[in-house]
Parts: C-alpha cells; sequence; structure tokens
C-alpha cells in the first residue's frame, strides 16, 4: 500500500507540472512565438548557380553572324534539295538504261563472252559501272566541285580534283566488281531468300573496307606524314595512352590541298590503327582545340564506334534489302518485258536493284542520320571528359561553320543532320561545364561568354 501510494502521488505532481504552464497561458498574458530562419550563403561568381550555360550557347552561337551565317545557312540547306535531287537523277539514270534496253544489251554482250554465270556477271558489272558514272558525272561535276568552288570550300584545281576523282572511280570499281560478282552468286544460290545472305555479304565487305580505308585507300589521295616531335604531339600520345590507344604515332594529312576543312582521325580496325590530324587543324586550332577534336576521334575508338556501326549498318542492310527484294519483284512484273528482264538473278535487272536501293536508302535517311548521329554525341562526351576543355571544343564547331548550319530548327537536326548541330554541341559543352565549375582545372580555365 505504501508502494501504491508513493506511485500516485508521483503521478499527481508529474501532472501538476505538466498543466501548470498550461493554466497560467490562459489565465495571463504571453509573448508571440518566434519563428525559425534559415539562412544560406549566396554562390559565390563562378559557381553553377551564376553560370548559365543557355546565356553561353547564345552568346558563342552569336559570334557567327552577318554574311558568314548566311553563307553557312545556304550551303548546307541546299544539301536538302541534293538528297532529293541525287536520287531523282540516279532513278531517270537507271530508267534510261532499262527502257532503251542497254542494261539488256550489256548483259547479253557479257553472256557471248563466257558461258560461265558467275564471271559474265563481272563482265556485265563493268560496263553498267562506267555508263552509270558517266550518266551521273555532270551532277557529280556540280556538287563535288563546281559547288564547292562557289562557296570558298575548294583549294584544288579542275585537273586536281578530276584526277582524285579518277582515282576513287577505279576504287569504286573494283569493290562494285568483286562485290557484286558475289552478291549475284548468292542470288543464285539462295534464290528467294537472297537478301538475307545478301547481308552477310554487306557486313564483310563493310568490314574489309574499315581495316582497308586507313592504310590503302586514304593514302590514295592524300599524303600521311609523322607529325613533328612536339609538345601536342606529346600530349596527343599520352591521351591516347591513357585511353588505352595502341598508337604510337600521330600522323598529319595534307588536307589543305584540297579544302579548308578541319578535321582529325582515330581510325582502323583489327590492328590497323592511326590516329591522325589534318594540316588545316594543326594551322587553325589552338593546342586546347587539337585535344579537344582529338579527344572526340578517341571516343569513336574507345567506345568500339567501328564495331557498333558495323552491326547497326548490317541490321539496317538486313531490312534495306529485304524492301528492294520486294520492291524488284513488284517493278519486273510491271515494266519487266519492257526491259527484257528476266528473273532476280539476271544482271539486266542490276538497276532495278540500284533504282529501288535509291529510294529505299532516301526513305531511311532520318533513321541512318539518327544512328550516325547518336555516336558523335557519345564520342563527344567521352571526349569532354577525357580531355576536359568545354570552351576550346564550342570554339572548334564555331570553326566548323564555313560548311554547318550552326542553329537548324529541330526537325531540320533529326532529318539532315549525321552530326550533331553547332548549337546541340556547344550546348553539350556548356552543360557538362556548369557540373564542373568548381573543379581546379575549370576554374582556371577559360571563361565562358554570358
Amino acid at each position: 500500500m505504501t508502494r501504491i501510494s508513493s506511485l500516485v502521488a508521483l503521478i499527481g505532481l508529474t501532472l501538476l507540472f505538466w498543466t501548470g504552464p498550461v493554466e497560467a497561458q490562459q489565465t495571463g498574458p504571453s509573448a508571440a512565438p518566434l519563428t525559425t530562419v534559415q539562412s544560406h550563403a549566396l554562390a559565390p561568381i563562378g559557381s553553377a548557380a551564376a553560370f548559365d550555360p543557355v546565356k553561353a550557347t547564345n552568346a558563342y552561337l552569336a559570334r557567327v553572324s552577318g554574311k558568314e551565317r548566311t553563307r553557312s545557312d545556304s550551303y548546307f540547306e541546299g544539301k536538302y534539295w541534293l538528297l532529293l535531287v541525287d536520287a531523282l537523277w540516279a532513278i531517270a539514270a537507271s530508267a534510261a538504261l532499262l527502257f532503251t534496253r542497254v542494261s539488256a544489251q550489256i548483259r547479253d554482250f557479257a553472256e557471248r563472252q563466257t558461258r560461265s554465270r558467275f564471271w559474265s556477271v563481272t563482265l556485265y558489272v563493268g560496263p553498267f559501272f562506267l555508263v552509270m558514272t558517266a550518266l551521273t558525272f555532270p551532277l557529280t561535276l556540280y556538287e563535288d566541285y563546281l559547288r564547292e568552288k562557289a562557296y570558298g570550300l575548294m583549294n584544288q584545281t579542275f585537273l586536281g580534283w578530276f584526277g582524285e576523282f579518277l582515282t576513287l572511280t577505279g576504287v569504286n570499281l573494283i569493290v562494285s566488281l568483286v562485290a557484286l560478282t558475289i552478291l549475284y552468286w548468292v542470288i543464285r544460290l539462295a534464290k528467294g531468300n537472297w537478301w538475307i545472305w545478301g547481308t552477310i555479304v554487306f557486313a564483310v565487305f563493310a568490314t574489309i573496307l574499315t581495316i582497308a580505308e586507313p592504310v590503302l585507300i586514304d593514302p590514295l589521295t592524300n599524303t600521311y606524314t609523322p607529325l613533328p616531335q612536339s609538345q601536342i604531339k606529346d600530349d596527343i600520345l599520352s591521351l591516347a595512352r591513357a585511353n588505352g590507344i595502341p598508337a604510337k604515332n600521330v600522323y598529319l594529312v595534307d588536307a589543305s590541298k584540297q579544302s579548308d576543312r578541319i578535321s582529325a582521325n582515330v581510325g582502323g580496325f583489327l590492328g590497323t590503327t592511326r590516329v591522325a590530324l589534318n594540316d588545316n587543324l594543326l594551322h587553325k586550332g589552338t593546342h586546347d582545340e587539337i585535344l579537344a577534336v582529338l579527344g572526340h576521334e578517341m571516343g569513336h575508338y574507345v567506345l568500339d564506334h567501328a564495331v557498333f556501326g558495323l552491326a547497326l549498318q548490317t541490321l539496317l542492310a538486313f531490312f534495306v534489302l529485304a524492301l528492294v527484294s520486294a520492291g524488284f519483284e513488284l517493278a519486273v512484273s510491271l515494266f519487266g518485258g519492257n526491259w527484257d528482264v528476266r528473273r532476280i538473278e539476271d544482271p539486266a535487272g542490276l538497276p532495278v536493284l540500284y533504282a529501288v536501293l535509291t529510294i529505299v536508302l532516301l526513305l531511311a535517311t532520318p533513321i541512318s542520320n539518327t544512328i550516325t548521329r547518336t555516336v558523335e554525341i557519345q564520342a563527344d562526351m567521352f571526349g569532354i571528359n577525357a580531355v576536359r576543355k568545354p570552351d576550346a571544343f564550342s570554339t572548334v564547331v564555331l570553326k566548323l561553320s564555313n560548311y554547318r548550319k550552326l542553329d537548324p530548327a529541330p526537325w531540320e537536326e533529326m532529318v539532315f543532320y549525321d552530326h550533331p548541330s553547332g548549337r546541340t554541341r556547344i550546348w553539350e559543352m556548356m552543360r557538362w561545364k556548369a557540373e564542373h565549375l568548381n573543379d581546379p582545372d575549370i576554374k582556371a580555365g577559360a571563361t565562358s561568354p554570358q
């Protein structure tokens, strides 16, 4: 009982202390309650909060204006129409060979020279290729020489340009002879499913060309010499080693003999890797701009874009060839008698395949450009994280504006751009910089316009 009495007394005292203040508040005046105030220091100048990547992007783009911007936009927008003109011209040339039965005559000539169906295709492809090259040459001359000259992008004389045109035409002729002869052999064996096996042929030849281009094809039109010993060469090789690129030298390309375009490349595959920059970049770019460009190119190598690109191109080829096969059958069912084209394995039907392929590829332009543009953005991101020069990359993008429209509408970029636009690329850099402003090297680096 004593313990119970003590517990009751303790509870009573506790209640007294709890209720006492409440009663006091009810019977007398009290002070107004205080509000808790939280204070924060303002962001220092140069911090992410004070840096506006949108303003910086717009300020960079504003550096190219007036006649320069107008000429750049006009040059690039002209290519939109040339895509359609090229396609219509190729279709018209193919139709001319078919309706005049020149294609059938070439086939008959080839079959009279040999009894081998395999080699008769080779004998057909040669004349077909040369006739198509001749028929499309006026457009090639305008696009690749006259138009480039008019916009101040061509440094070659006509004879210099024409000599390179003949060289590359010879390379394309050899590739076409081999590839199409094998393709028609596959068509004869696979018949209705030829486009499946044709995709494999495409993948094999695309791989071979990727390997051969840096060491066999590119030197046919340009000279590659080791870059003289310098700080920039040491820094490029250091960047390559840091990212696992097996390059022991850096090569300089005499691209200025053709144009003023700046460029670099880390190309090759399966042991043919080579780091190269053209002399325009070396002479027109700053040290940091050169590293920014090489960082982007090394991104293609490290991210295995050669393999990734081959895989995507092969997948796209699978669907394209399937559509070409269906289109061929439809066209021959309508006009085959007028053309004297027999079946899919008849080489005289090659102009039909070429015309249908042209139509399919034209319609697939937004898809193929999106694939390429995506890997270019990935390389941009790799490059900025490897080199950490956002302003240098932005200024070098401006130097590309003599032949690339800087600020297109979103639909233009989606359909016609195989690289990100200037606005997209500079925005990428400024967005990255906004997140790294407190890093010591970025604080000590270039100041972006605002």
